[in-house]
């Protein structure tokens, strides 16, 4: 599904990712852990081609068959199938719930918001809150919902239970795992056990080199 082949990043000069290579399969979860500075943000960013220049292979099965697509645009990449949420969510908090799922919208638009909804079932009684009103849970599952509303093939996702309840966290993590279980590869950096006990491989990053798997 996804494969990536010695892939080094750099900010400008700095190299932060040194021959980075891994493997998502279909319907295969795989969390990468390490410590804050690791590389695990940057190589979600990587992935799609955001804020860093790269070197390396990046192969994706699209649709069409199996591309390489190290030097696409980010849009490009994200039109393929990529869903990017990232850490900080970069949700339009001037927007209600519904407006930001329905910005992210493809043409099937209500039977993208039914099933995000559905995997996302607090966010139901949530469609006309303010994003900015909404507590760092919730904010993270209209992330994720959104995301989904452009149909993606495979699903990156940095740190989605950063700082939110327990509570949520569980509920996220049962989201992820329904998603899972409906073949929908993951590709997850997060420190929470509660994700790398169900994984399909675990890789640690350590000053932005693969130590494990």
């Amino acid at each position: 599904m996804l494969e990536v082949d010695k892939l080094s990043a750099f900010y400008g000069p700095a190299q932060a990712l040194f021959e980075v290579s891994l493997q998502v399969g279909p319907g295969e979860l795989v969390v990468l852990q390490g410590l804050n500075g690791a590389g695990k943000s940057t190589l979600l960013k990587a992935l799609m081609g955001l804020e860093v220049r790269t070197e390396g292979t990046i192969r994706y099965q699209s649709p069409g068959g199996p591309v390489s697509m190290e030097r696409w645009e980010t849009h490009r990449r994200a039109r393929a199938g990529l869903g990017y949420v990232a850490e900080d969510r970069r949700l339009f908090t001037g927007l209600t719930v519904r407006e930001n799922l329905l910005v992210a919208a493809g043409p099937d638009a209500r039977a993208q918001e039914a099933r995000a909804l559905d995997l996302f079932p607090v966010l139901k009684k949530l469609l006309k809150r303010p994003a900015a009103q909404m507590s760092g849970g919730e904010q993270q599952m209209l992330a994720i919902a959104r995301t989904l509303m452009t149909n993606p093939r495979i699903l990156l996702l940095d740190e989605p239970c950063e700082g939110i309840a327990p509570v949520l966290v569980e509920s996220i993590r049962d989201s992820l795992l329904a998603l899972k279980q409906g073949g929908m590869p993951l590709l997850v950096a997060e420190q929470n056990r509660l994700f790398a006990d169900r994984a399909d491989r675990v890789l640690l990053l350590v000053a932005g080199k693969v130590r494990g798997s």
